[in-house]
């Protein structure tokens, strides 16, 4: 079982990106999916959860407005789609699933993660 984040790269502040994560999971749509992120030299903090069914979704203050979480239960993938990004959007961001059918906000509702795809924001 695993995860695989993609779509990361350099951006100018201002810019667009999606961020994909697949999970080869067969029951992936009984879990709740997260994004979670690590920015130069802090801790890993959360970004975005999305609940089993894709309906009930929930953001870290910072991102409201400008990050979109979705996934696609039929391809297995969630999705980040980061608008108006900022420098202060720069990190490592990383998928992972939870244990829960609800969304978490913490990470140790999670017990599978990704690797992390970098994201980098220029000023």
């Amino acid at each position: 079982v695993q995860l695989q984040a993609f779509g990361g790269g350099l951006v100018q502040a201002g810019d667009s990106l999606r961020l994909s994560c697949a999970y080869s999971l067969r029951t992936f749509n009984d879990y709740a999916m997260g994004w979670f992120r690590r920015a130069p030299g802090q801790g890993r903090e959360f970004v975005a959860t999305i609940n089993d069914a894709g309906t009930r979704t929930y953001y870290e203050d910072s991102v409201k407005g400008r990050f979109t979480i979705s996934r696609d239960n039929a391809k297995n993938t969630i999705y980040l789609q980061m608008n108006s990004l900022k420098p202060e959007d720069t990190a490592v961001y990383y998928c992972a699933a939870s244990f829960l059918r609800s969304g978490a906000a913490t990470e140790s509702s999670y017990n599978r993660w990704g690797q992390g795809t970098e994201v980098t924001v220029s000023s």
